[in-house]
């Protein structure tokens, strides 16, 4: 075994433990590593779904692993091992250029999210009218415009359909599309080699910024200070700015005031969970990009049975066509069933506490271990308790359950908890809303 292939191993044995058996034994396993040349690696995959899929979910997973255990950045090039259709060929060619043109000019938007290509119904009509309108004017209408919608709706892909949008008719704006992840580690990267004054140059002197999943920056301070003064350098030079967020700007907790009061100075537009009809719609636009053949009565099999959200919806999709593709068995509801069967809902199930602690864990971004462990941190005993009051309202569970299922809590540990959320609640507002999207939150699932 080559030093490199030793690297490649470690690297993907990392990227196990991080996602799991099913994740990991499904689409990276199969995965091989066919050459490492001028730090790019080479990885030969099975079918085009794999790249797919490894570009929707996790785009930068496999260059990030490979680079921590080679310490230099790394690039990743995916060869597809089975015959790919030509015109599909030459759309994916397409698509590499614009990017690579794009991200030479510090532009890093998926040319794949376009206008065209996101389905619109109801659920999301509105945001996709604002966002079209923004595109005719940038700066002029409806600044700044905050999207706010669940996981895996089309946030993403409505702020790179606006990013692409503007670059098409102005070509010579400056445009910046980062998640707020991003901006956070280039403020403590700035502030740690005191590079400060490059770092203000480049954001304030933008004519677009697209800042992706924006609760990030709560608890945040330092961040939190350098994105308010950005803003409103921007905003007074009539620059653009789009936010995208899981959550209204009132019910993100742990941001200023003056911030939060930014985030409502223009448009707010909310994406909703979509409709059957909408979802079949979605499936439909996205066999046809991917040169699938699906039945009708396997979408709207599907449609009805996802209830989580778009991503979970493509997501079976791209998982069908995987298969398929392997094993030469045609798309039917004998497939769905078999191959879906861990993914789709069977009707409604009982609400368990998994389900609560994981909606609890994605908001206030705590691990479930630590809600459920002996911790007793200001941030995590708040999420405990919040995580029980939850547990007694929506479920049936009697509270020495309740309490077992929290690391063995006695039953006189929950009523406490129970108790002072609720005063909570009466006394704090933001907390209130917070808990009420929580619930709405775990309900649509």
């Amino acid at each position: 075994m080559s030093g490199k292939e030793e690297f490649w191993n470690m690297a993907f044995s990392k990227i196990h433990e991080k996602l799991g058996d099913s994740v990991f034994e499904l689409w990276f396993k199969p995965m091989k590593l066919h050459h490492f040349k001028d730090k790019v690696a080479y990885i030969d995959i099975p079918n085009r779904f794999f790249k797919d899929w490894i570009d929707d979910n996790y785009p930068h997973l496999i260059s990030e692993a490979l680079e921590v255990e080679l310490g230099y950045p790394v690039s990743v090039k995916m060869r597809v091992g089975t015959k790919e259709d030509g015109a599909l060929k030459k759309i994916d060619s397409r698509n590499e250029s614009r990017r690579s043109k794009l991200a030479s000019r510090g532009i890093y938007l998926n040319p794949k999210y376009t206008f065209d290509s996101f389905v619109v119904g109801p659920s999301n009509q509105f945001v996709n009218a604002a966002a079209k309108r923004i595109c005719e004017g940038p700066g002029s209408i409806y600044n700044p415009l905050f999207i706010y919608g669940g996981v895996g709706l089309g946030k993403t892909h409505m702020i790179n359909a606006i990013g692409n949008e503007i670059v098409d008719r102005y070509p010579g704006k400056v445009i910046f599309y980062v998640s707020a992840e991003q901006f956070t580690n280039e403020v403590i990267s700035s502030i740690r080699h005191e590079k400060m004054g490059e770092f203000k140059d480049k954001y304030r002197n933008a004519d677009i910024l697209l800042v992706d999943d924006i609760q990030f920056i709560a608890g945040k301070v330092a961040t939190q200070e350098e994105f308010f003064h950005t803003f409103n350098s921007l905003y007074a030079r009539q620059s653009q700015i789009v936010i995208s967020s899981d959550r209204a700007p009132m019910d993100i907790s742990d941001i200023t005031d003056r911030l939060r009061s930014r985030f409502s100075m223009g448009l707010i537009a909310d994406i909703q969970l979509p409709e059957v009809e909408t979802k079949v719609a979605i499936l439909f636009k996205k066999a046809e990009a991917e040169r699938l053949t699906i039945p009708d009565d396997v979408a709207y099999f599907i449609a009805s049975r996802v209830k989580s959200n778009i991503r979970e919806l493509e997501g079976c999709l791209i998982k069908l066509g995987a298969y398929s593709s392997l094993t030469g068995m045609p798309i039917d509801l004998t497939l769905v069933k078999n191959v879906l069967k861990d993914l789709i809902s069977e009707g409604d199930k009982p609400l368990t506490i998994e389900v609560i602690l994981k909606a609890i864990s994605d908001y206030f971004g705590i691990k479930q271990i630590d809600i459920k462990g002996k911790k007793r941190t200001k941030e995590i005993a708040n999420a405990r308790q919040i995580a029980m009051y939850i547990a007694k309202q929506l479920t049936t569970m009697s509270l020495s359950e309740i309490g077992r299922a929290f690391g063995g809590k006695d039953h006189a540990t929950v009523i406490y908890a129970c108790k002072l959320i609720e005063k909570k609640r009466q006394a704090d507002e933001n907390l209130n809303k917070g808990i009420d999207h929580i619930i709405r939150k775990i309900k649509a699932s």
